[in-house]
């Protein structure tokens, strides 16, 4: 199933975007695991919807109701399954999207797969809404690896042509703002209010940075860290691009450039640089994992674009109405440390299985 995903860490996300529920089930977490209830509503609020001026009007709480899996606050090694209600759907703002679909969006495609059948209010399962549930068992997740020494952060690396040039050092998650520039980040915020206004959107990058990981993380081929992470991450709506270490920008330099070499401090190794961003070969090298990933301007807009008439054939143009995010980035950057959360938690169960005699 499309929905699902994981080795030994397994999550299945359902729901759709104006269905009475979205949620998510996570099998494989350790029995005896006490969640800090109050940390992972923090957490799941930072990408809700309707909390500031960036971020669509639609208003939902965003607070989780679990079935099962949970004795109290603690983990008891049934599957973990929770839900989160929709409670603030305007259905009736997409009536014309299922003749007419929206540019940039999984409207035609989700009609020629599923021939009509598909739920169009909201985009359905192809809806920004999904990744609700996916923060939940990401923030599990993010509390697991934290009891671990392990620690990942995200934050905004620009939004349209604006770029932050601050260092990435410490946690943004308590700014209201995600960027780690202050200066960049009302740059960035006064591109989005540029883009609202003229009823149009922005898309950005968000880059991502975990830190004591250790090393021997992952498998060579198919089952790499970048694989896995990439996985996830392009399961969040809107994703179009990753790169790890310095990416692309690797394929200008010569190998002695772009190699990170070793020494050895206090008897453990490390390397120099990080060029690599942390994974050789798909295995983790000790060093911090560093990536990041290209958010696509939000499809849909209030400026008038050309589509088709599904039940005509004949060319038509569209306004989508409704409440949308001029810029997803801001929202996106909880859900790009869930994404890696999972993936990082995946390894680190399946590692210690290896480990087990």
């Amino acid at each position: 199933m499309s929905s699902s995903i994981g080795e030994n860490l397994r999550l299945t996300i359902f729901g759709q975007s104006h269905s009475p529920a979205v949620g998510m089930t996570l099998e494989g977490i350790p029995a005896g695991f006490t969640i800090d209830m109050e940390a992972l509503g923090r957490f799941l609020a930072r990408r809700a919807p309707g909390r500031n001026a960036w971020s669509t009007p639609r208003k939902e709480a965003d607070a989780p109701e679990f079935l099962s899996g949970l004795v109290g606050d603690t983990t008891c090694g049934a599957p973990l399954s929770a839900i989160i209600r929709n409670t603030n759907t305007r259905s009736g703002d997409y009536e014309l999207l299922k003749t007419v679909p929206r540019p940039g969006h999984a409207d035609y495609t989700a009609e020629i797969k599923y021939g009509g059948h598909q739920d169009a209010a909201g985009g359905g399962h192809f809806s920004g809404r999904l990744t609700a549930p996916l923060c939940a068992a990401g923030g599990i997740c993010l509390q697991y690896l934290e009891k671990h020494g392990i620690r990942i952060r995200a934050r905004i690396l620009s939004i349209g042509t604006v770029t932050d040039p601050a260092p990435f050092t410490e946690s943004v998650a308590e700014k209201e703002f995600p960027a780690a520039g202050d200066a960049a980040g009302e740059e960035m915020k006064a591109a989005i209010a540029r883009a609202r206004a003229e009823g149009d959107s922005v898309g950005g990058i968000v880059e991502c940075v975990a830190e004591g990981l250790p090393a021997g993380l992952g498998d060579p081929m198919f089952g790499g860290m970048e694989n896995r992470i990439s996985a996830i991450v392009f399961g969040i709506p809107a994703v179009k691009g990753i790169e790890f270490g310095d990416g692309f920008e690797a394929a200008r330099r010569t190998g002695s450039e772009n190699n990170d070499a070793y020494t050895a401090e206090d008897g453990a190794i490390h390397t120099l640089t990080n060029h690599a961003g942390g994974i050789l070969g798909g295995i983790t090298s000790g060093m911090p994992l560093v990536f990041r990933a290209a958010f696509k301007p939000t499809p849909s807009i209030a400026k008038t674009q050309r589509s088709v008439n599904l039940e005509t054939g004949e060319d038509t143009e569209l306004s989508v109405p409704g409440r949308h995010d001029p810029c997803i980035v801001p929202r996106a950057v909880p859900v790009i440390e869930a994404a890696a959360a999972l993936a990082v938690t995946d390894a680190l169960l399946g590692r210690r299985k290896e480990a087990e005699p």
